[in-house]
């Protein structure tokens, strides 16, 4: 279900209420939310993720992407998210692929070479060629 990108993070699929605290146990201390509400019916709210999350122990953040794409505000706020972490995050979307995304843009951002990014998500079954020119860009 949780698909491991490297040791500091892991990517899913929605993940519902019940599943925060199999993150927990195995060992994730945050969540990080790059789904936005109301994207598909049935779907979990933000709000529902972020209680059920409080009450296991982990910290929670938001911060939605639809499919219009992404804006530098979105890839500086998980940076933000990434840097302030003190153990692995678990970050979700519909199908991890935004996650994925945008865990990219984050860590070239802060450093991270652009081809071992390529190699992780490729790893975990992602694709990140849509971001690639992006990769790297201050």
């Amino acid at each position: 279900m949780f698909r491991k990108l490297d040791d500091t993070i892991s990517v899913a699929g929605q993940i519902m209420p019940e599943d925060v605290a199999e993150a927990a146990a195995q060992g994730f201390t945050s969540i990080i939310n790059n789904r936005p509400d109301d994207e598909q019916p049935g779907q979990p709210s933000s709000a529902e993720i972020e209680t059920a999350a409080k009450a296991a122990g982990l910290s929670y953040r938001a911060i939605p992407i639809s499919h219009a794409g992404f804006s530098e505000d979105q890839v500086q706020a998980m940076r933000e998210a990434l840097e302030e972490t003190s153990g692995p995050v678990l970050a979700f979307c519909r199908s991890g692929t935004r996650s994925t995304l945008v865990w990219a843009l984050a860590r070239s951002r802060m450093g991270d070479d652009p081809a071992a990014l390529q190699a992780k998500a490729r790893g975990a079954g992602y694709d990140i060629s849509p971001v690639q020119p992006y990769l790297g860009a201050a």
